[in-house]
């Protein structure tokens, strides 16, 4: 890798499906905010709505058209697919994924989950946790209240799918391409047995014996704004939503919006260009 330019062998992968506004916003502030050279990949899966033709107009990116099968219903299993398909044609030395509700907000974003893998061959995975746009106040009280991690760990329940351990999301996530060819991995994988998209692959990772960094949302949200679930408002009649998660989403949208270094993203036509 490039010592003058460190994030000059990687490929940044965002999947897509039906968000014309947040998928224009998302790639706006990746370009403004992240110094070339970088490959930018967009899967679209199969969305057959405008957002489809205002992907083909940039030139920019490189954009891989998913077509979705009939039996791919879900959503989780579309965005993997999609995740592993990128993966597959990646030539890049580092694969980094991000969702198309993540936002960047800041200049150095890739250099925070780059930086760990310098000099480190067994360096596998670097990223962070959801990431959400919450005040501290509500994740500590959140955690406080959560009874079921409580009382598993109080009844020492069994976990032997790992449905409670931690992993790095792929909401901002860089990986080392070969490693992840080479242990032949999947961001699919135990997608039956109910993980979410690239769980089980980190768990590999890390019983594998391959280094891993965990970056705290108070590190990552300096960088980048997640929107979780912001693809499912935006799809309402199709993704099965509840009305409070649903306004939440839409006020975190608009404060959002609000912010000085968003409004020079949402308004800039020329980062299209």
């Amino acid at each position: 890798m490039n010592e003058a330019k460190p994030n000059g062998d990687v490929t940044i992968c965002v999947v897509h499906y039906r968000t014309p506004e947040l998928i224009r916003l998302c790639l706006r502030s990746i370009r403004k905010y992240t110094p070339p050279p970088y490959e930018m990949v967009v899967v679209d899966n199969d969305s057959q709505d405008e957002s489809l033709e205002y992907l083909r107009s940039l030139g920019w990116i490189r954009l891989i058209e998913r077509k979705e099968p009939a039996n791919d219903s879900s959503g989780g299993y579309a965005h993997g697919a999609a995740l592993d398909l990128a993966l597959q044609e990646c030539q890049t030395e580092f694969f980094v994924s991000l969702h198309s509700d993540t936002l960047v907000h800041r200049q150095g974003w890739l250099e925070l989950l780059l930086e760990p893998f310098r000099d480190e061959p067994k360096m596998a995975c670097v990223g962070g946790g959801k990431a959400e746009l919450e005040p501290v106040w509500r994740k500590i009280l959140k955690k406080a209240t959560d009874y079921k991690t409580f009382i598993r760990k109080v009844m020492r329940t069994p976990d032997p799918l790992g449905v409670h351990r931690y992993y790095n999301r792929t909401v901002c996530c860089a990986y080392r391409t070969e490693i992840l060819k080479r242990e032949n991995l999947s961001f699919l994988m135990e997608r039956d047995k109910g993980l979410t998209v690239g769980k089980k692959l980190y768990f590999e990772l890390v019983d594998r014996g391959y280094q891993t960094v965990e970056l705290p949302d108070s590190v990552l949200g300096r960088y980048v704004y997640h929107l979780a679930h912001a693809t499912q408002v935006v799809n309402a009649e199709q993704f099965n939503l509840r009305l409070k998660e649903r306004r939440k989403i839409n006020c975190r949208l608009k404060k959002i919006v609000k912010s000085e270094r968003l409004r020079a993203v949402l308004f800039d036509d020329n980062l299209d260009r």
